[in-house]
């Protein structure tokens, strides 16, 4: 196959705009807006979120070819290289959008199992379960989608004041509800596992400061020790324990510039008993103390 070519985010959202957009391809197979690579082998520096609305296809991605049709959903991150091959009457939206340009409300967002799991563990373990534990809807649900899509391109089209605010709405709407999707719909052994890790995750981001061990979170992930940090770590890149650290000390990162709180109140505050310790830890992961990870970040406001 064609070596990948790169589809930069300003080919969509234009040069400085706002980073969101949608696409929506028909079933004819020639080109169908400027830079429409959906036959071309590329990758891109923003995140798509694909919706198959009817007929079927090939989705060669990273090297693999998966079939799709009509109710599959899943994210293409950055930096994927992939494309549609044997395209049957297939028709679909490309939501696409730069999470780096965006203030989205991760601290919520991460606290759902469906949005842990079709975010960020499913793109992760795609090659693994081939493909597997992808989004399914019905048409009802699809329609719904569909709806949504609808009207955050009729923001995008017309030019009534606030777009880019209801633009936002829409793509947050979006992404809850097909969260919540994955969470009802998860009936496959491999979905029910992501949405499992998800569900561990989610209890993770919302009580990171609380007491926790491997033991527990084995008992509530329904695994074995040994099979949560095989599946944790393949998932995720990290342990249980090390994404628990990481995740305290980006808490604490982020309470440093929003909070009057001391060193030692942050430190308590996202679960960390001793100060010197978390020092140690921040140090390590930020490249500087926290006093003066405080000092110069608030600088440069």
């Amino acid at each position: 196959m064609q070596s990948a070519i790169l589809a930069k985010g300003d080919y969509y959202f234009g040069k400085g705009g706002f980073p969101v957009t949608v696409k929506q391809l028909g079933s004819s197979l020639d080109p169908q807006h400027p830079h429409d690579l959906t036959a071309i082998l590329h990758y891109h520096d923003f995140s798509e979120l694909v919706i198959i609305t009817r007929g079927q296809g090939m989705h060669h991605i990273d090297g693999f070819d998966y079939p799709v049709a009509a109710g599959d959903v899943f994210l293409i991150q950055g930096n994927i290289a992939h494309c549609f091959v044997g395209r049957i009457e297939m028709e679909h939206y490309n939501v696409m959008f730069d999470p780096a340009g965006l203030t989205l409300p991760e601290a919520e967002l991460r606290q759902m199992p469906g949005y842990q799991a079709i975010f960020h563990l499913e793109p992760a373990c795609r090659r693994r379960h081939r493909f597997d534990s992808r989004l399914q809807l019905d048409h009802i649900r699809l329609t719904a989608v569909e709806d949504i899509i609808r009207q955050m391109q009729a923001e995008i089209m017309g030019s009534a004041s606030g777009a880019n605010a209801a633009i936002f709405g829409y793509l947050v709407a979006l992404i809850v509800f097909i969260s919540r999707q994955y969470s009802t719909q998860a009936t496959s052994y491999k979905r029910k596992g992501l949405l499992r890790l998800g569900k561990l995750i989610g209890l993770l981001e919302k009580d990171y400061a609380k007491e926790w061990n491997l033991d527990k979170l084995a008992r509530l992930s329904g695994m074995s020790k040994n099979n949560l940090l095989l599946v944790f770590k393949d998932a995720t890149g990290q342990s249980p324990i090390d994404f628990l650290l990481n995740l305290r000390l980006r808490k604490a990162a982020e309470m440093l510039l929003n909070s009057d709180c001391n060193i030692s109140e942050t430190a308590l505050n996202t679960g960390f008993h001793d100060s010197n310790y978390f020092t140690r830890q921040f140090r390590k992961k930020f490249g500087r103390p926290p006093r003066q990870y405080r000092a110069i970040s608030l600088c440069k406001f």
